[in-house]
């Protein structure tokens, strides 16, 4: 019998983590599994995972900028894909695919068990409206937080976003020229892939008002991609700092789950990654 194939699809690609730890998760278990990486620049997703499905493919992870036409391209959809309409895990079935989406629950796992923080009622700054933003988004109201305010420098990407989570009471959809007067936030989260300058290489112009030393920031980048953002936050005096590595390795092993029935225990995996990437910014 071959070996179950399963990969991770994106460009760039070569930099992901996600062969590692998956096949860590797979030692771990017992699974057997070849785990890949697929550099698919936009336009080709539709033929890739054609490609990979007639080669045996099994599962994919969806890295950008490809979760927006994953959503697309999948037969049936999960509930939580359903809700905050983009997809990052794709399950073969029969007749297509079934995609998924574990940014939310892995952002979520990663604070409230991790970092132990509470996010009920808390006032919630979300920087971004593309596809990390879509799939953490749902997860961060279910898990309570009294306010989400959503900020992006495309004005109908922001509407668009708040009126998919159909939540008015908690939502507040705002433009970068409104930041000056939302006041501190008890947990601000960047959700873009451009750290704190934008794609122009110029600052993101967020104010420091919107941090006070009890304001946890997180970054959903780790590594170097995101020590300009927490740089600039602890500067402005925010204290705890985490990037976004715990996140990777939670929604990895919910995907894992969804694969393959069983969920792995990630503390190993996150201290390997943590000791080999460190922490020069992050709180842990």
């Amino acid at each position: 019998m071959s070996t179950a194939r399963y990969a991770v699809i994106g460009h760039p690609v070569a930099h992901s983590l996600s062969p590692r730890i998956h096949q860590a998760y797979a030692r771990q278990t017992g699974v057997s599994l070849d785990y890949d990486r697929i550099d698919c620049p936009p336009g080709g997703l539709a033929d890739q995972v054609a490609a990979f499905a007639s080669s045996g493919g099994r599962g994919l992870n969806v890295t950008l900028p490809h979760k927006r036409a994953a959503y697309a391209l999948c037969t049936e959809l999960g509930p939580t894909a359903q809700r905050c309409g983009v997809v990052n895990t794709m399950v073969r079935v029969e007749g297509g695919w079934r995609g998924h989406n574990t940014d939310g629950s892995g952002l979520v796992r990663d604070l409230t068990e991790r970092r132990r923080q509470d996010l009920r009622g808390r006032k919630v700054l979300l920087i971004g409206a593309g596809g990390a933003a879509h799939g953490v988004a749902p997860a961060l109201l279910d898990a309570g937080v009294s306010a989400l305010f959503i900020v992006n420098r495309t004005d109908t990407r922001t509407d668009a976003l708040a009126d998919l989570l159909a939540d008015p009471a908690r939502v507040h959809p705002r433009y970068f020229a409104d930041v000056d007067d939302l006041g501190p936030f008890d947990l601000v989260i960047n959700a873009t892939s451009m750290g704190h300058e934008g794609a122009d290489g110029e600052p993101l112009q967020l104010p420091g008002s919107m941090l006070t030393p009890r304001t946890d920031v997180v970054d959903l980048s780790y590594g170097r991609a995101a020590v300009g953002f927490l740089a600039w936050a602890r500067a402005a005096g925010a204290d705890r700092l985490f990037d976004g590595l715990g996140m990777l390795v939670e929604q990895a092993a919910d995907s894992f789950r969804i694969w393959h029935g069983v969920r792995p225990d990630t503390d190993e995996v996150y201290g390997a990654l943590r000791a080999e990437f460190g922490s020069p910014l992050a709180s842990g």
